[in-house]
């Protein structure tokens, strides 16, 4: 990777150092706040030591010290933030399946920018010229990195999880040494054995999550926030076995950030959404960018009476009235992803109910048809990914043609949406099962989002984002658009790619099987009206892809384009995004239409059914695992 970084330039940096320390789990909470544009709250990382520090643990701490010479290099350092603010965690008797939400307030003591400042406090860390310099940080201490970028930070600790009743049970087989360490040692524990609980015990362990993200906090750790990074520390501590492995962040987001847009929807109301952003998700939580930080999260959202909080999430979430006008939404997730796939709207959204009970079933008799006997042999083999609960694993989600989704939509979009684009989901369902077999993921919400979205759609897990421009195009337009998310469950979602430069990993195979799916999906046409709508099309994308080549920069059209160092990653785990800012990118489809006809050339050359049974087969043997283009 490049030496120095200058973040106006193209490059995306990933500054997480994940080499050392590893998000396993997140748990925000959050409230919403339409008057100031604001999302603000607590989020708590639970963390495991990163795989390149384990296996170099004898050599700790000059390993430990050069990734801090390396995040000097790259970093463009701002002022040290003090945290100055008392908030105290509650916690609450809670079974497995009974996730309390928990109440805060807190002391607001900030400059005009929203950053916590030395100025306000004389303890914490002094101010400084240089804070990469030694008499900021010494030499000795880790240095816990976590991408971040338009965010005000308010206060770090650790969270005494060795404080949470019943957390007995995961203290037996600690090792006690030094008494001195004795209890950091506790916690680091009983976080590993959190995150370490096999799959079939879940919901014990989003319990304890739960239960260990309300305990008390045991003490602020010392924090700087750059440019692109929040990097954070505790003094004394010098390798990331001993530092924190669960912590608290308190923060609030800005509202020009550019994780999310504040905006109103088409019937004028107020609304809030990811966007899909460059920078990802950084400006939302704090949090590891790389693709390797595959972690699950839980997330309760507090607003107002009256918008619907939808997210990525495996539960269809029912709102709870705190007090009156307030209510939260609670989420999960237990399928490890990069963070950078979760999503949120918040809005006036209002469902798009069936016209009727029985055309819903019907619409499920009609097009669930089940794979031959010799589809489902390659089922019976061991899923390759970190264990977690997996529907490939599942006798009832692999015969699931057609997964339980909803639609939402503004008020004024919900005629449309019940004409063009209800009926067509299980159709394009049921033909995306029939072609890579086993639904990665368990429901899905379809949400028609606000006109300044800047895409025909977006996929996210359990959540696809939809632009109004599909809904008056007919059934083609919004049945190809939708087969073409659908298809990101596999290719993108349940399939990532290792480095995010290798996009077309996600897009080419998307664009390919839109083709498919939705041959697939409109039963009532012969083979030759389906082959000529695919070369109409293939002619089409035959043209924009030649007038793209011809009219934009040759560097952006390479679908690797950090080429023999594609995957790769600094000592500590950070990297950069080649060509992730430049403004441009945003519109090109190279990358889609050159996987495009890369697959098709495929397909053609060993014929469409073999090349789709060899994808069902790559789909089984790499889902929940991330991937390089060789």
């Amino acid at each position: 990777m490049e030496t120095q970084l200058d973040p106006t330039k193209d490059d995306l940096p990933l500054m997480a150092n994940t080499s050392y320390m590893l998000v396993k789990h997140y748990i925000l909470d959050l409230d919403v706040d339409f008057k100031s544009k604001v999302i603000e709250g607590s989020i708590v990382l639970f963390f495991e030591t990163g795989s390149r520090y384990r296996k170099t643990s004898s050599t700790g701490k000059e390993g430990c010290q050069s990734q801090f010479d390396e995040t000097c290099k790259l970093r463009a350092c701002e002022p040290c933030r003090i945290p100055v603010t008392n908030v105290s965690a509650c916690s609450s008797k809670m079974e497995y399946n009974d996730f309390a939400v928990c109440g805060k307030g807190e002391e607001d003591i900030s400059d005009k920018n929203g950053n916590h400042s030395n100025k306000k406090q004389t303890s914490g860390i002094s101010g400084s010229k240089d804070c990469c310099g030694i008499e900021n940080h010494g030499n000795k201490d880790f240095l816990l990195i976590l991408d971040c970028c338009d965010l005000s930070v308010l206060k770090v600790e650790e969270v005494d999880v060795a404080v949470v009743s019943g957390i007995e049970k995961f203290t037996r087989s600690a090792k006690q040494t030094d008494v001195s360490k004795e209890l950091e040692n506790l916690r680091n524990h009983i976080v590993h054995e959190i995150v370490t609980l096999p799959a079939d015990r879940w919901k014990e362990q989003l319990y304890y999550f739960t239960r260990c993200s309300q305990a008390p906090g045991c003490g602020e750790l010392l924090f700087t926030t750059g440019t692109w990074s929040l990097e954070i520390r505790k003094s004394g501590i010098q390798t990331p076995t001993d530092f924190p492995h669960a912590i608290r962040i308190w923060y609030k987001t800005k509202p020009e950030g550019r994780s999310v847009t504040w905006t109103t929807d088409q019937s004028g109301r107020p609304c809030v959404y990811t966007v899909g952003s460059p920078i990802n998700n950084r400006a939302l939580f704090p949090c590891q960018e790389p693709p390797v930080a595959l972690s699950t999260w839980q997330a309760s959202v507090r607003t107002a009476a009256g918008f619907v909080v939808l997210m990525s999430g495996e539960n269809s979430a029912e709102p709870a009235q705190l007090q009156e006008g307030v209510l939260s939404w609670y989420y999960y997730v237990t399928m490890p992803m990069p963070a950078s796939t979760f999503t949120i709207a918040v809005g006036c959204w209002q469902e798009v109910k069936q016209q009727s009970f029985t055309a819903a079933i019907q619409a499920n008799i009609e097009f669930c048809l089940p794979f031959s006997q010799a589809d489902f042999r390659w089922h019976k083999e061991i899923c390759g990914h970190m264990e977690y609960p997996c529907r490939f694993q599942n006798a009832a989600a692999r015969l699931q043609a057609v997964i339980p989704y909803r639609v939402f939509a503004p008020c004024c979009l919900v005629e449309l949406c019940e004409e063009h684009l209800l009926q067509l989901i299980p159709q394009c369902l049921s033909a995306a099962y029939n072609t890579l077999g086993t639904h990665p993921f368990s429901r899905l919400d379809v949400l028609v989002v606000p006109s300044n979205f800047s895409s025909l759609g977006m996929a996210s897990p359990h959540i696809i984002f939809l632009s109004q421009s599909v809904l008056p195009g007919g059934s083609h337009l919004c049945g190809t658009r939708l087969c073409h998310e659908i298809a990101h469950a596999w290719f993108g979602l349940a399939i990532g790619a290792r480095d995010w430069t290798e996009e077309w990993l996600s897009e080419g195979f998307a664009t390919f099987l839109e083709d498919i799916f939705w041959a697939r999906a409109q039963q009532q046409l012969s083979h030759d009206e389906v082959k000529g709508q695919q070369e109409l099309k293939a002619l089409l994308r035959w043209r924009r892809l030649r007038d793209e080549v011809q009219n934009s920069e040759e560097e952006l059209q390479v679908l690797r384009p950090k080429k023999e160092s594609t995957g790769e990653s600094s000592e500590s785990g950070a990297s950069v995004v080649k060509y992730g800012l430049r403004a441009e990118k945003i519109f090109m489809q190279v990358h889609y239409l050159k996987g495009y006809f890369l697959l098709r050339s495929l397909a053609r050359t060993i014929g469409e059914a073999s090349y789709l049974a060899s994808l069902r087969k790559f789909v089984h043997k790499f889902h929940g695992q991330l991937v390089l283009s060789q």
